[in-house]
């Protein structure tokens, strides 16, 4: 059993893919779990072959979730920390903040076109915490 801290440096909205980083880390069988440190940030794993998927589902978060300057979002109180802030907590919310991923014979279980990704929902620059712990 063991464990590690992964830090993606984001730059505003988006999806950061930090696969490489956790293939380099695993090793041996057992599960890989992670976890993201922040409640404005999720995890995901998604396609990694067409960057157009990316952008896609951006595009479509933003849509669902606008900032809360949008005349839609009339209703937030939680507004002080910027337009970002709380639609970024409301993302964080409906998609995942950890992860577990087989590992087999120090190989990640991921299908062929599968990546995994920090899900960016703030606009600034952030340096976002990634735990991992490997275990049988």
């Amino acid at each position: 059993m063991t464990h590690k801290v992964f830090e993606i440096a984001t730059q505003g909205q988006g999806l950061y893919e930090f696969t490489d980083e956790v293939r380099d880390w695993v090793h041996g069988t057992g599960v890989i779990t992670l976890f993201i440190q922040h409640t404005s940030a999720s995890l995901l794993i998604q396609e990694n072959a067409d960057p157009e998927v990316q952008s896609d589902l951006q595009a479509y978060f933003s849509r669902l979730v606008p900032p809360s300057n949008d005349p839609s979002m009339h209703y937030l109180t939680h507004t002080y920390e910027g337009p970002d802030d709380m639609p970024a907590h409301i993302k964080s919310a409906m998609m995942p903040v950890s992860l577990s991923i087989p590992v087999i014979n120090g190989r990640l279980a991921l299908g062929r076109w599968q990546g995994i990704y920090v899900f960016e929902h703030r606009t600034a620059p952030h340096l976002r915490r990634v735990m991992a712990y490997l275990g049988a």
